[in-house]
């Protein structure tokens, strides 16, 4: 997105990222084609509260949001609070109440790039082998799953997770037109190029792509579920992600409910 141009350029930029015309958004918000079209153009001025709706219609993130209301001369809506904001202790409590509540299932909390947040303990047993260095702040957790001296040589089905969670991340990236994420999908699809051929689900699991990690010379089958706050008001928060890993299968249940990490 070009951070530079005024807020007409930037609303068009997005809805035609969204593949959405000019009488789509009108039809969906009530705004009248002829307006979008001053509006993106530069030959009318939208105000603030048309700026959010338009924003909103065209699920643009908080962040973003943001970015439109400074380009259109008005100040930002959205406030960022770290996490160790004493602000967001309330939420730091739910945090660590949901890591501690999904074991034994391996839990992790991430920022919008996939980088580490927090982990409860049967996640970082997940990582127990990985190099060192792959942990330490920032830990990118797709970098990490995908890397040669990470997750990646114990992953037995690597080529069908890989593609699934290089797919996943590119889709976000698109949607959010986020830079950053896009040079992380590059470096991922570096890491574990597609060998182009079928990938068969090993674990014969038929609901969703598993993970076959070996760990410890167990094998477990693991998928995954990925949670966000909904009513989100704080970009931080808004960009805050759980993701949780449940067992695909009986022995893989078995094997963490023994809480083989303690």
């Amino acid at each position: 997105m070009n951070s530079t141009a005024g807020v007409g350029v930037l609303l068009r930029e997005w809805r035609e990222d969204r593949r959405l015309s000019q009488l789509a958004v009108s039809a969906a918000t009530g705004v009248s084609t002829r307006h979008l079209s001053c509006v993106e153009t530069g030959r009318a001025k939208p105000s603030r509260d048309l700026v959010l709706h338009l924003a909103r219609e065209l699920d643009v993130s908080l962040r973003d949001q943001n970015q439109l209301l400074l380009a259109a001369g008005f100040a930002p809506t959205y406030s960022e609070h770290a996490l160790d904001d004493p602000a967001m202790a309330p939420v730091l409590e739910v945090l660590a109440d949901v890591l501690t509540q999904s074991e034994p299932n391996p839990a992790v909390i991430v920022d919008r790039h996939w980088n580490l947040v927090r982990a409860n303990a049967a996640a970082f047993w997940l990582c127990h082998d990985v190099a060192p260095e792959l942990l330490q702040p920032p830990a990118n957790i797709a970098l990490l799953s995908l890397h040669p001296d990470g997750l990646a040589p114990h992953i037995e089905n690597l080529d069908e997770y890989a593609q699934h969670v290089i797919h996943r991340l590119a889709r976000t990236a698109a949607a959010s037109r986020d830079q950053q994420l896009s040079d992380l999908v590059e470096d991922l699809r570096r890491l574990a190029p597609s060998s182009g051929g079928p990938r068969p689900n090993g674990a014969d699991v038929s609901f969703a792509v598993p993970m076959r990690l070996t760990v410890d010379g167990q094998t477990l089958a693991l998928f995954s579920t990925i949670a966000t706050f909904g009513t989100a008001v704080d970009i931080t928060l808004a960009e805050v992600a759980i993701e949780t890993f449940y067992p695909a299968d009986a022995a893989t249940r078995n094997h963490l409910a023994t809480r083989p990490w303690s």
